[in-house]
C-alpha cells in the first residue's frame, strides 16, 4: 500500500515509519526541511518536505496515495496559543481537504487522550476511567495542547459528516525508544537526572510505544469511520510511575510529597518561570495535579483486536537505553 505519514520524524510517526517498511508498504515520510531524521536513518522511505501551515505542500505529498497516518502536531509547551492552533488545528484541516482531493482511501488521525478532557472525580474520591465517550470539559487557557487536539478532533468530525473516511486514536503518555524532542522533558529523563523535587496525587496512563504503532496500523485495517480509539496501556499513579522509572534507571524517589492544594497554588508562579526555567511540570500540568488521567481500552481491544498492553517496565527500559544511547541522560 502506498501511505504517507506526516509527523514522520517524530517519536510516533517516525515508529509508524518503521513498522510500515517492514510490512512492506511504501512509505512516503512527510516532514519538514529543519527536521530531525535520526528515527528515518536507514530507512527505504521517499522524502518529502513540506510543512502542515503550508497546504500546497500537503497536496502534492497526498497525490497517488491510498492512506494517510496523521501524526503531526506541535507538542505541548510555552508556544503561543495562535501557533498551536495554527499546527494543531488548520493544519488537520489542510491534511484532511488535501487527503480528499488526492482521492485517499482513509487517513488516520493520531490524536491524544488530552482531547477527552479531564477526569471527574468518583465517589470517595476513587479514580473514574475514561472512554471514548468523555469529552471536552476544561479551560483552554489551562491546557492548550488539550484543547487544540479537541478543536483537531472537529474538525475531523467535520470531513466524516462530508463523506471522508477518517479513523481517530488516542494515544496516552507514550514510553520506549525514539522519543526524539523529549531529550529532556521526558519523565523517565526528568526521574534519571533528579529533575523531580517532590511528588503529589494524581496519576496518568502509561503505553508502550510498540503499543501504539500496532494500534495506529490495526486502525487502519479494523478502525470504523469517524470512531476513536484509546490507546492505552497501565493506569499509575504518579508516586508508582516515577518508582518505576527509578528502579530501572537507578534514580532516586523523591520522598517529599506535595499536597495537592500547594502544588495548585504554585500553577501561576511556574507560568511565569518556564520561560526562564527548565521546569519538570508546566504550570498548566500543575493546575491538574491530584486528577487520575485513568482510561478504559477495552474498546480498542475489542474492535481493533488488541492484545493486553505491554509491561510500562519494559517500554521504561527501552527508553532509557535509548536515551543513554543518545547521551540524553548518563549511567547511574
Amino acid at each position: 500500500m502506498q501511505i504517507l505519514v506526516t509527523g514522520s520524524t517524530g517519536f510516533i510517526g517516525g515508529s509508524i515509519c518503521r513498522e510500515l517498511v517492514e510490512h512492506g508498504h511504501t512509505v512516503r515520510a512527510f516532514h519538514r526541511e529543519s527536521s530531525n531524521l535520526r528515527l528515518l536513518e536507514g530507512l527505504a522511505v521517499e522524502h518529502v518536505l513540506g510543512d502542515l501551515t503550508r497546504p500546497e505542500t500537503l497536496r502534492a505529498a497526498c497525490e497517488g496515495m491510498e492512506a494517510v497516518f496523521h501524526a503531526a502536531a506541535l507538542l505541548g509547551g510555552p508556544e503561543k496559543p495562535g501557533q498551536m492552533y495554527a499546527v494543531t488545528v488548520e493544519g488537520t484541516r489542510a491534511v484532511l481537504q488535501a487527503a480528499r482531493q488526492a482521492g485517499v482511501r482513509r487517513v488516520v488521525h493520531t490524536s491524544s487522550v488530552a482531547a477527552l478532557g479531564v477526569p471527574e472525580t468518583g465517589a470517595l474520591n476513587q479514580p473514574v476511567l475514561l472512554d471514548e465517550s468523555h469529552t471536552w470539559n476544561y479551560r483552554s487557557d489551562y491546557w492548550p495542547y488539550g484543547y487544540a487536539k479537541y478543536l483537531a478532533e472537529m474538525e475531523v468530525q467535520k470531513a466524516v459528516a462530508e463523506g471522508q473516511d477518517v479513523v481517530i486514536v488516542n494515544p496516552s503518555i507514550v514510553f520506549g525508544a525514539g522519543d526524539v524532542y523529549r531529550q529532556t522533558s521526558s519523565l523517565v529523563v526528568q526521574v534519571t537526572r533528579g529533575k523531580i523535587p517532590a511528588l503529589a496525587g494524581g496519576g496518568a496512563n502509561f503505553v508502550h510505544i510498540k503499543d501504539v504503532v500496532e494500534g495506529h496500523l490495526a486502525a487502519l485495517e479494523r478502525g470504523q469511520r469517524g470512531e476513536r480509539y484509546i490507546l492505552g496501556g497501565s493506569n499509575l499513579t504518579f508516586v508508582k510511575a516515577v518508582e518505576i522509572i527509578a528502579t530501572v534507571t537507578g534514580g532516586s524517589v523523591p520522598k517529599l510529597v506535595l499536597p495537592d492544594g500547594v502544588v495548585k497554588a504554585l500553577a501561576g508562579p511556574a507560568q511565569l518561570l518556564q520561560s526562564f526555567i527548565d521546569l519538570p511540570l508546566s504550570g498548566n500540568m500543575l493546575h491538574m495535579v491530584g486528577r487520575y488521567f485513568y482510561y478504559d481500552i477495552r474498546k480498542a481491544q475489542s474492535v481493533l483486536g488488541l492484545a493486553q498492553p505491554r509491561r510500562v517496565e519494559d517500554a521504561v527500559k527501552e527508553a532509557y537505553a535509548w536515551f543513554l544511547q543518545v547521551g540524553a541522560v548518563e549511567k547511574a
